[in-house]
């Protein structure tokens, strides 16, 4: 199984889809999952129209150097069979001859033109033009217009010209001349030809093709210049208006076909475009248009995709027309009808062409129009058809991007305007998003503006607490210190102190090491229940304590007031405090007993009056 024709390089493909728009049969696939596009070499006509294109370069051929490297130190006689229009290629040499001789450089044993295999092949295309039998022919010379046919159009297999390409005849032609067991290399303009070349075995076989791009390859790899090479001239037989073939209508000059406007019979349409409009014409009208179609998918084999990039067609045209001229001076026309007549005989010019129908099939209309929504093309004024898509019209676009060969991003009209919606919407985020940084940078200057004044807050509280003469402690779940102020550290003795020295505050320490069991479990009992245990009186050691536990986060935080009840300062506080409070309890006893009183004298009083107005009743 050979490799593609034609491939792309993923690396260095720069996703700009300019391959998938100038393909002519839409051979180059873009998913919708995918970036970089592919080709399907099963529908691949060889036209090269996606090299021409390609600005970064990832697009190549099938390269056969190393083939005809193998060929050549196989120690078999191989045989270069070379285009005409290899005088317009190698403008840059002065005299035809020293390209010969450069070839010859590379180890061919033979070198021939293929020119005088086009003025064979130009004899059969005269016989069939002018023997006509009602029906019209295709030239099958170009392969790309072979495979197109083949492929796209196969109801016109029967009218291409059942001839051999000049490239086969020359084939048939050198294993002639040199025996059935050289190896042939077709050197040329096309890389159609190298697909081409597949086809054919036996004598007709094509072992390599290598394009003229190639060709220079070779001399650049082995140091081969026109300086350091004499003259040589083809192998003969030598063709004679075979040598304008490089031009699209040099094989009709070639056969001496007519192409004029009121008697001749034969078309002449060359380039991608008048091709393909050509083809169509060709099949919808051929019984009204009533002529032969000479067809070359580019503009002369002397513009093929095989030749180095940059080529000014005319000026290679005159350089193929001069070197006609030049070697045609004292050509021996007579010599020439004799080879002709020699070598015709023995060669198969029968050419057979394969049904290889690509064309998928239609899909369903609604799936259509639902594509055609999608890119805004529904509507009759929507649909521009500027083919910036590579296709005729939006519908045949819709059509390809049903079957799965493309996606709705190659229409570019679609494609601006869901950027366009793009740009609009980031406009609209990127606004919404100066508001919102506005926003937060204000809440940034209130929070730092808020904590500011937390921390104001806490340096106060802090500086309060530190003043305080009672003992304050605040702890977290686990009863590791959160902050204490010094009259408790200074409550703990010396050795508290002197961890305050290092940790102020006492910061992290466990209330455990601290103060003892019956002191830490009243933190413990807080934080569990969450309820504040007040005044509560524990004997440590020589010393009375004071505690009162509050909770201040549920479950996580609990503070507590210590008070040393022998202190002079915190005596006198107490004693009026306890005082005070059984004052306040005595009075509210006196004032219920008071209230008791009252009410047991008001009922007594009550009774006495009763009993003395029943005694007064009696007595009347």
């Amino acid at each position: 199984m050979p490799t593609p024709l034609i491939t792309i390089d993923a690396d260095k493909c720069k996703v700009c889809y300019a391959c998938v728009r100038s393909c002519p049969v839409n051979a180059i696939q873009v998913k919708g999952n995918q970036e970089v596009p592919v080709i399907i070499d099963d529908r691949c006509i060889g036209c090269g129209s996606c090299l021409q294109v390609c600005a970064p370069l990832a697009i190549a051929y099938r390269d056969s150097r190393e083939t005809v490297k193998q060929l050549i130190a196989s120690g078999e006689k191989v045989v270069a069979i070379v285009a005409p229009s290899i005088s317009g290629e190698f403008d840059d040499i002065t005299d035809y001859r020293k390209f010969v001789r450069m070839i010859r450089e590379l180890g061919f044993a033979y070198v021939n033109e293929v020119s005088f295999g086009v003025d064979l092949v130009a004899a059969e295309y005269r016989e069939l033009f002018t023997n006509f039998l009602g029906r019209y022919y295709i030239t099958s010379n170009c392969p790309p217009i072979v495979a197109l046919v083949e492929k796209f159009r196969p109801g016109l297999i029967g009218n291409l010209a059942p001839i051999v390409s000049p490239m086969i005849a020359s084939a048939q032609l050198v294993r002639q001349l040199y025996g059935e067991q050289v190896k042939v290399v077709y050197i040329g303009p096309c890389i159609g030809a190298k697909n081409e070349a597949l086809r054919f075995e036996g004598n007709a076989k094509v072992d390599a093709v290598l394009t003229f791009v190639e060709l220079r390859l070779l001399f650049e790899e082995h140091n081969i210049k026109e300086s350091t090479v004499e003259y040589s001239d083809f192998d003969p037989p030598l063709g004679y208006k075979g040598s304008l073939y490089a031009v699209s209508n040099g094989i009709l000059q070639a056969a001496g076909l007519s192409e004029d406007l009121m008697e001749g019979s034969i078309i002449t349409s060359e380039g991608k475009d008048n091709i393909l409009e050509a083809i169509r014409e060709f099949e919808s009208s051929v019984d009204f248009v009533r002529k032969h179609f000479n067809m070359f998918y580019c503009e002369g084999c002397l513009m093929g995709p095989g030749t180095s990039k940059g080529g000014k067609k005319y000026l290679r045209k005159t350089l193929v027309t001069d070197y006609a001229n030049k070697k045609l001076k004292d050509f021996d026309v007579k010599q020439w009808g004799v080879d002709c007549k020699k070598h015709a005989a023995s060669i198969d010019f029968k050419a057979l062409f394969v049904n290889d129908d690509q064309r998928l099939p239609p899909p369903p209309e609604e799936k259509v129009q639902e594509i055609l929504k999608i890119i805004g093309k529904l509507e009759n004024e929507d649909k521009l058809g500027c083919g910036a898509c590579g296709f005729e019209s939006c519908h045949e676009f819709a059509v390809a991007v049903a079957k799965g060969i493309t996606k709705t991003d190659m229409c570019i009209s679609y494609s601006l305007k869901s950027k366009h919606d793009f740009i609009k919407t980031l406009k609209l985020t990127n606004e919404k998003l100066a508001k919102t940084k506005e926003a937060l940078v204000e809440s940034e200057r209130k929070a730092r503006q808020e904590q500011q004044m937390a921390q104001e807050a806490l340096e106060r509280t802090s500086s309060m607490l530190q003043k305080l003469p009672s003992s304050i402690i605040i702890v977290d779940e686990n009863l590791k210190v959160i902050e204490s102020n010094q009259s408790f550290v200074n409550s703990l003795g010396e050795d508290a102190a002197e961890i305050d020295q290092i940790i102020p505050g006492l910061v992290g320490a466990d209330l455990k090491t601290l103060l003892p069991f019956q002191v830490y479990k009243l933190f413990t009992a807080v934080l569990t229940s969450n309820e504040t245990v007040v005044n509560r009186d524990v004997h440590i050691g020589d010393k009375l304590l004071n505690i009162s536990v509050f909770p201040i986060k549920k479950g996580k935080i609990a503070g507590a007031v210590l008070r040393d009840m022998y202190l002079p300062e915190v005596r006198k506080e107490e004693v009026i405090s306890r005082v005070t409070e059984v004052i306040d309890e005595n009075l509210d006893l006196v004032q219920k007993i008071a209230f008791l009183l009252g009410e047991g004298a008001a009922k007594t009083e009550k009774m006495l009056n009763s009993i003395i107005e029943s005694h007064k009743a009696s007595k009347k």
